[in-house]
């Protein structure tokens, strides 16, 4: 971790998000300890130390540890890595049909360790864990986030559990086993799966890294905001679509911004920020064009973006006020429109996005043409991950049936 300032973390206690109660850091959490509250956890930090300078960045590895006085771990040598992070921000320049008068630039995360952004949340949550002496870990998972458990907690010498609905694409489960994890079919979706995990972690005490259900995932994920800035010479984009299932990221990246304007390497200026979903599972979408400020559970069946198919996200009040603070908005997509998607953006620009990544680019022409872009903006679009993992989806992609409890 080169630079020219000792790096050292500055990380100082954990605050709830909701009622502000304060969490050693000390100690393994999940969730806020208030019974009447159970919020998620925020982790804070003195950005009034010794904290590196922008300049200071450019003598750093490319990789998220670059921001390495902003993250949870404490100690170096807890830090668990494959080299994640730093992923490439790149322009779409040939379908210009639908970007005429707008710079649409694609952060795509398929390069990251297991092929998706679930990489920076779950080196952080297990270096984090290995920190406080945590050994097995469970998680339920639509796919992504599995695998990379699973790789993490190969590294580190850890044991892990995982929970993936049957109807999850062939590769997502023989990636997890072959890093050594234990992987449990459910027949139902990512709740089902949660609720199974749940008392099987009580039993078992197994430590639970399910999403936002334990605070340093987030911290991992915040580290796209921060690269968003500094890939855009300390700009952020007028407009974000994040693809949003339990809406880590979304939150994640808004915490990140508000971070660096503390530190003076931003200004005040925010992103729109757009929750993209399936609509198999658009609880989000619903709320928040019905301005409520929760969530209903939601869940129609198989989607070929099956990172989507979350019925109802831990934390969606949270996503629901962070597009509400920016003045953002939601899209709902369905798959045939993300198949016709993925393959626009296959052919035109040499990506093979996941289709959580696709569903993205039709929500953003839907918004070009209704004029809720504006000529002259810059419209980021964040890919999670990889398409390969999803050739099952993707090579069939007619309707199926779904299993009778999901």
């Amino acid at each position: 971790m080169s630079s020219t300032k000792a790096s050292q973390s500055v990380f100082t206690h954990l605050e709830c998000a909701h009622c502000g109660k304060t969490h050693a850091k000390e100690l393994p959490n999940t969730v806020c300890t208030d019974e009447a509250c159970k919020a998620i956890l925020y982790a804070r930090y003195d950005f009034s130390a010794n904290v590196p300078t922008k300049q200071d960045l450019k003598h750093r590895p490319p990789s998220l540890w670059r921001y390495r006085e902003f993250l949870p771990v404490v100690d170096d040598k807890n830090i668990v890595t494959l080299g994640e992070g730093f992923t490439p921000v790149l322009p779409v320049t040939n379908l210009t049909a639908h970007t005429d008068g707008k710079r649409v630039l694609i952060k795509d995360e398929s390069g990251n360790p297991t092929g998706s952004f679930k990489a920076r949340g779950l080196c952080m949550a297990i270096s984090k864990a290995k920190e406080l002496g945590l050994s097995a870990f469970v998680i339920p998972t639509a796919g992504n986030a599995g695998g990379a458990l699973s790789a993490y907690a190969a590294k580190a010498g850890l044991e892990a559990h995982v929970f993936m609905p049957k109807l999850t694409p062939r590769a997502f489960k023989a990636e997890a086993a072959l890093f050594g994890a234990e992987v449990i079919e459910v027949d139902g979706n990512i709740s089902d799966c949660g609720k199974l995990a749940n008392k099987l972690a009580a039993e078992n005490g197994w430590f639970d890294v399910s999403t936002l259900k334990e605070p340093y995932r987030l911290e991992g994920k915040k580290t796209m905001g921060y690269e968003i800035a500094e890939q855009l010479d300390w700009n952020v984009p007028d407009v974000i679509l994040y693809p949003t299932g339990g809406g880590t990221g979304i939150i994640g990246i808004w915490k990140a911004f508000g971070e660096l304007q503390q530190l003076g390497w931003i200004g005040s200026k925010r992103p729109r920020m757009v929750a993209v979903q399936s609509k198999s599972c658009d609880g989000i979408y619903t709320a928040f064009h019905r301005k409520e400020i929760r969530s209903t559970y939601k869940d129609e069946g198989f989607t070929i973006a099956n990172g989507l198919r979350v019925p109802k996200p831990y934390a969606d009040g949270v996503i629901l006020q962070v597009l509400r603070e920016s003045n953002g908005n939601s899209v709902s997509v369905g798959d045939a429109d993300i198949l016709s998607a993925l393959r626009e953006l296959a052919d035109g620009e040499g990506l093979f996005v996941a289709p959580e990544g696709a569903a993205l680019w039709h929500a953003y022409k839907e918004l070009n043409r209704s004029g809720w872009i504006k000529d002259g903006e810059t419209v980021l679009l964040l890919n999670t991950g990889s398409g390969y993992k999803y050739i099952d989806n993707i090579l069939d992609a007619a309707p199926r049936p779904d299993s009778a409890d999901g």
